[in-house]
């Protein structure tokens, strides 16, 4: 059944001003509907039938909304705080009308994909630890990550409160040599050698808190930069810099409708 609005009620909630200004600019003949301007600012009309248009522009309704930021350093993934910065507060006031709000959570030092909606139903569904949702991370390690780690993420890791992970997909990207400072020396055991960093590739299919950072402790590594690529069939917008974002295209939102229900066993 298409829905039925009072015009005062969906100018307010496309942002157009509050139930009294919007009461005036009726009487001031500035709303119109179909071309026709109205003097009711309790008209009923239905968004998907009725052309509506305020001072001559064209108001798009609509009631859900679905955000991806490239989240940066140094923000909070909450819709309030009262000491931090949050992902709320990058966005512009005409996106944060309709209350969006963050699908699952990143740490505050992690950067990457970040989904912003107000879509309960499908928030519930990705984030669900009965649907197991992949999740993709690429991140700097400091260690040498080997084979041995490969297949020890494969069968589950057991982390510092004893909880065994479910089997993910590690793939070294990446091995590099840190140069040591001039002038310094050996660690207490000996050791001459460089530390060596590893770039690699996680993907994870439950969200336990800072799940990565002790995935890698529990084999003796060290996370030094964590970056999400991906929820889903959901991938960040390369071209997308941190701290933008971007509404999803129509084909991203119904892939991920189609792919919640999907989650691997």
């Amino acid at each position: 059944m298409a829905e039925k609005l009072r015009i005062d009620k969906l100018l307010a909630h496309m942002g157009f001003g509050t139930r009294s200004e919007i009461k005036r600019a009726v009487k001031q003949g500035k709303v119109a509907v179909d071309g026709k301007v109205v003097k009711d600012s309790g008209l009923i009309v239905t968004p998907d039938e009725h052309t509506v248009t305020y001072d001559g522009e064209t108001v798009v309704y609509r009631d859900v909304i679905y955000l991806m930021l490239n989240k940066p350093q140094g923000v909070i993934s909450a819709t309030e705080d009262g000491r931090e910065r949050t992902v709320i507060d990058l966005l512009a006031p005409e996106d944060r009308l309709l209350n969006p709000f963050p699908v699952g959570r990143l740490d505050k030092d992690t950067v990457g994909l970040l989904l912003l909606t107000n879509d309960g139903g499908l928030a519930h569904e990705l984030l669900s630890p009965r649907k197991h949702v992949d999740k993709t991370y690429e991140a700097l390690v400091l260690g040498n990550v080997n084979e041995d780690d490969v297949k020890a993420f494969q069968e589950g890791v057991t982390l510092d409160d004893g909880y065994v992970t479910l089997p993910a997909e590690l793939q070294v990207l990446n091995r590099s040599l840190s140069p040591r400072p001039e002038g310094s020396t050996a660690d207490s055991s000996g050791d001459q050698s460089s530390p060596v960093h590893s770039l690699i590739r996680l993907t994870i299919r439950e969200g336990k808190f800072h799940q990565v950072k002790r995935m890698f402790e529990a084999v003796g590594k060290k996370v030094l930069t964590l970056k999400r690529v991906s929820m889903g069939t959901l991938m960040l917008d390369e071209y997308l810099p941190e701290g933008h974002y971007r509404e999803l295209s129509g084909d991203e939102v119904e892939q991920l409708k189609a792919h919640r229900g999907s989650g691997k066993k």
